[in-house]
């Protein structure tokens, strides 16, 4: 089945990963400070590019929230979804919908959209109890390519603004910020990722987490020892959804435009992309896949402007061969190498 095969993306254990297993608590003061510096960097950022590369990192910190939400339902909780573009749409048309109709303020329509799309992730949630593996992803796949055609329709024009979609206006950085309408839009999307990747990592390493975890790696054997299959296989949908639906509000605040052709089955696609080349079960391995997905079309483009999808292929390719535990994978079995030579030094000076 597929769920197990998710499982076993994980990179095998290997005598270095021995070696340093039962210090990984100490690693915890690099791991902190390495986040302190990534944040700190990103913040500088703000002031060291320009307004369209700004609009890139923004686009890839909103991307890096969908695959986040893609991560835990499917990296640590073995659901396959191929259908949370979505989730993004309903939280992006959330966002537009109060905006320009309703005059709401963009960030008070954060939560509203994170809430919808909770809600609608929980109802796939139930049927998701008796599907797996290819039955699953091809549900959730129906569900994708279904909601364009949803969002098109005359009864829902008057809200959605049909095929022509809706347009909002740009925000403004407030209380008089020396800031430009880019360089806020940057730091708020920033801010709020930073609280979507707290709560992720937050979530998978507490008890919730290796409920999830447990019922991917052997769901008969967590049932046994207790744990509520479907309690949890519709709550971790319900997150992994709230996730991707904050998404898609940032992307709405980013671009300031949402129509129904922005969010057909492709962008699903692309989002499970991102979540396999950043690492299937890996909480930063979202923030790589997003860069992915963000950067590297426009570099096939710029490569070959005659056969770009060609180069992409060749180049996602590359990295499964390269990276099969994806980017985040290849950097922690780089890190526990350098971890463990450095102890086996230190053993043999000592």
């Amino acid at each position: 089945m597929l769920d197990t095969d998710i499982a076993k993306t994980r990179p095998p254990p290997t005598r270095v990963d021995a070696e340093v297993s039962d210090t990984e608590g100490r690693l915890e003061p690099w791991r902190l400070l390495a986040i302190a510096v990534v944040v700190g960097v990103g913040v500088a950022l703000t002031w060291l590019v320009n307004g369209y590369h700004l609009f890139q990192l923004s686009m890839t910190i909103a991307y890096a929230c969908a695959i986040l939400g893609l991560t835990v339902l499917t990296g640590i909780n073995g659901q396959i979804s191929l259908g949370h573009g979505a989730f993004y749409a309903v939280g992006a048309y959330t966002t537009a919908v109060l905006m320009a109709n309703y005059d709401w303020p963009y960030w008070i329509t954060i939560p509203p959209a994170a809430a919808a799309s909770a809600l609608i992730g929980f109802l796939v949630g139930f049927p998701a109890l008796r599907l797996s593996g290819l039955y699953l992803a091809l549900t959730t796949l129906a569900l994708a390519v279904a909601t364009p055609q949803i969002l098109k329709t005359n009864a829902l024009s008057d809200v959605t603004g049909g095929v022509q979609g809706l347009t909002v206006d740009k925000p403004e950085a407030p209380f008089g910020l020396g800031l430009n309408p880019d360089q806020w839009i940057y730091l708020f999307t920033l801010a709020i990722g930073c609280v979507i990747f707290l709560l992720g990592w937050n979530l998978t390493r507490g008890r919730i987490g290796r409920a999830m975890m447990a019922i991917r790696d052997q769901s008969l054997a967590a049932e046994s020892m207790g744990i509520n299959l479907a309690a949890v296989k519709t709550r971790t949908f319900a997150v992994s959804a709230m996730f991707t639906g904050v998404a898609g509000s940032l992307t709405t605040i980013i671009v300031q435009f949402v129509a129904p052709d922005s969010f057909n089955s492709f962008l699903s696609i692309y989002f499970f992309v991102g979540l396999v080349i950043g690492g299937v079960n890996s909480i930063l391995g979202a923030l790589f896949g997003g860069a992915f997905i963000e950067f590297v079309p426009n570099v096939a483009n710029q490569i070959s402007k005659a056969a770009p999808g060609a180069i992409y292929g060749l180049i996602l390719i590359a990295f499964m061969y390269l990276l099969p535990a994806g980017i985040a994978g290849g950097l922690y079995r780089v890190v526990l190498r350098l971890v463990g030579t450095r102890r086996r030094a230190a053993a043999r000076s000592g």
